[in-house]
């Protein structure tokens, strides 16, 4: 039951926790993902002691996404996606595929429907972005071609569920009705149309627009007013998007990244968003962490060993025969390899997407947090097994790849 302080109760119980667990798993050489998602789960209604407000929480979580996907577009480069584009765009989507159907196989032998098992599937199929350019940054290996290929293979990713989200709510009434035959072509072209129309508008109008705002308030000199102007400019389109054209918040800040990236000031943006969008993504893994139940690892051990299976092995075997169908270089290979054995945010917000639609269950639900947590925990461990591997096989030294188009360096970021 909500009360006066009780926002500034769950961000202090927030922030404070995550602190202390993020501390704590950096020591551990875990990613800091971990402590958040643990902090979440300390204050969540499936363990003993404060439990936080469990409707405000997912509301501040909302405003995580935005800033996270609005990161995410600020960051995207087409340039770089281009330079990679004949192994990243097919390589990820054949990947996809492949952990799509075994989550739905693995769905269907813990007696889920076609619908439900699919859905698992798909949430197992993305990697976490956060996670993987952590590890490219300690590694230094960002702006090298092993970078470029692994963040544009998540890219793809990141493409693909910004489509599935907006196209989810369409294909899955509330309740887990499927929708009406008759009348699901007409809603999708419809919202199609909204959304081809947003995004031209946001090219070709807030490509001149949004730039000449960013001058003028940087005119100012007012660090205070460009930050302010950067988040307003964020949430503003976001719920642009979200009233006016039907699309997702989370599209439609993705879109005034986009937007902004190729803006001379971009650079200035992504720098004034970063300390917001890691403070409310922080909150957005807390809320994650909260709705989490961890006594499925007990009482399902085999659907979560399932689960992981698919993440650590299942993900990683496709994109080791993919990228070795295309002639990548092994090192290369093995890296994104390790790259993709884990899952994170963008699952996070298609498995709660799901069940709010009712087409997932909370076990379900449960058990990809259970796999999402458990993999970023052990992803460090599986890059040490990929080098190890690649010294094992004695991968010659790295040499430029015809799969990289020509033309200088790539810039870091996704």
């Amino acid at each position: 039951m909500p009360h006066a302080d009780s926002l500034i109760i769950t961000l202090v119980g927030g922030f404070v926790l995550a602190f202390v667990f993020g501390m704590i798993a950096n020591r551990l050489r875990l990613s800091p993902l971990v402590g958040y998602l643990l902090a979440g789960v300390l204050i969540g209604p499936f363990t003993p002691g404060y439990v936080a407000d469990m409707e405000l929480a997912p509301q501040l979580a909302e405003i995580g996404v935005i800033l996270l996907m609005f990161g995410v577009g600020l960051h995207f480069s087409p340039r770089d996606l281009m330079k990679v584009r004949k192994v990243a765009v097919p390589g990820a989507l054949a990947q996809i595929s492949a952990a799509t159907l075994l989550g739905w196989a693995l769905g269907r032998l813990l007696g889920m429907g076609d619908g439900e098992a699919l859905l698992l599937g798909f949430s197992l199929s993305v990697a976490s972005t956060v996670v993987l350019l952590r590890a490219l940054e300690e590694r230094q290996q960002i702006t090298t071609e092993v970078g470029r290929v692994a963040i544009g293979w998540l890219i793809v990713e990141d493409l693909v569920i910004v489509i599935a989200l907006v196209m989810l709510p369409l294909l899955v009434l509330p309740g887990g009705q499927a929708a009406d035959p008759a009348t699901l072509g007409l809603s999708i072209g419809w919202t199609l149309l909204k959304v081809a129309v947003f995004v031209g508008l946001m090219f070709v109008v807030g490509g001149r627009v949004l730039p000449w705002v960013l001058v003028r308030i940087a005119h100012t000199k007012s660090r205070e007013l460009f930050t302010l102007g950067v988040l307003a400019i964020a949430l503003g389109i976001a719920w642009l998007a979200y009233a006016v054209f039907g699309a997702s918040f989370a599209l439609g800040a993705f879109v005034a990244g986009v937007v902004l990236n190729g803006t001379p000031l971009g650079h200035n943006a992504a720098e004034r968003a970063l300390p917001l969008r890691d403070a409310f993504a922080v909150l957005f893994f807390v809320s994650v962490g909260m709705l989490f139940d961890p006594t499925i690892v007990v009482r399902e051990p085999l659907a979560v060993f399932g689960v992981l299976m698919i993440v650590l092995v299942g993900k990683s075997m496709a994109a080791l025969a993919i990228t070795t169908l295309f002639r990548v270089n092994r090192h290369v290979s093995f890296t994104v390899a390790a790259s993709l054995a884990q899952v994170g945010e963008f699952t996070f917000i298609l498995a709660s997407l799901s069940v709010y639609l009712g087409a997932m269950s909370r076990e379900t639900q449960d058990l990809i947090l259970a796999g999402a947590l458990i993999s970023i925990a052990v992803n460090p461990f599986v890059f040490r097994l990929a080098d190890w591997a690649d010294a094992r096989k004695g991968s010659p030294p790295q040499a430029p790849s015809p799969l990289v188009g020509e033309g200088g360096s790539a810039h870091g970021g996704a």
